[in-house]
């Protein structure tokens, strides 16, 4: 889609972080459009993982961070400090690097986020856990077994129950922080494969290590390096022809 056709839903300006004196992002102007995947890539340390958190401020936990800038969502800056947090992460669900399913049934696992919502009725959770279930395409695997342990699920499951544990309060947006790096490659493909259906619902931001995967399932790729935002563009101009020599020389792998 034609970003001019398409509403940001994230407008981010001249955003800076620091971590006490760390100056881990500097000036990022970034638009995130409507149902497109954005994939965010660059070497180890350079603020991809800090940048994606910033969108749900997952970071305004951390002792001595502070935040410049503007974060607009939807038309309205989230560092105001009127912004309603547990609302707010709601509509912009996280997925991290590793599978964190809690400790509990794949059904609870999946009712979790409603249910602090104030869902209560059996009838509407049952609904919302196939919704969500049918959405990652784990619904037919585990069906029979919603009370069975969500711990005792493969690595790849236990990924795509964590995806449905986010879709399952309807969020806008999903961020994913190396969703794939501790999956094998059949799993990793069913994530990827996941992924380009739900932008038809849903808009995606990614952190990635992996740039193949970068280019397979994102409209869009922003390289960070050192806490810039270097270059964004359409994926396929920053893996054929991008403007910046840096972006050049890490996809090509001259560093990182």
């Amino acid at each position: 889609m034609n970003a001019t056709m398409t509403k940001a839903i994230f407008d981010i300006n001249d955003l800076n972080l620091w971590y006490g004196s760390n100056h881990a992002l500097k000036g990022i102007d970034f638009p995130i459009y409507e149902n497109e995947v954005t994939a965010i890539i660059g070497p180890s340390g350079c603020g991809k993982s800090t940048f994606i958190k910033t969108l749900n401020l997952m970071n305004q936990s951390v002792p001595n961070v502070k935040m410049l800038g503007q974060i607009n969502y939807n038309g309205k800056n989230i560092l105001d400090s009127k912004v309603d947090l547990v609302e707010l992460r709601k509509n912009v669900g996280m997925v991290f690097q590793k599978a964190v399913p809690f400790p509990k049934t794949i059904y609870e696992n999946v009712v979790y986020g409603p249910k602090i919502h104030g869902t209560r009725k059996k009838n509407v959770l049952d609904e919302i856990v196939e919704r969500s279930l049918k959405d990652v395409a784990l619904w037919d695997e585990v069906k029979d077994r919603l009370d069975a342990p969500a711990l005792g699920l493969s690595g790849g499951q236990q990924q795509r129950l964590c995806i449905a544990r986010a879709l399952a309060t309807q969020p806008d947006v999903i961020l994913m922080d190396e969703p794939t790096s501790a999956l094998d490659p059949i799993s990793t493909l069913k994530v990827e494969e996941l992924i380009l259906e739900l932008k038809e619902k849903y808009t995606i931001a990614i952190v990635t290590h992996n740039m193949q995967q970068a280019a397979r399932v994102s409209d869009k790729t922003a390289f960070f390096l050192m806490g810039e935002l270097i270059e964004l563009d359409e994926t396929k101009v920053i893996f054929s022809n991008p403007s910046d020599k840096r972006t050049e020389d890490y996809i090509t792998g001259r560093f990182g």
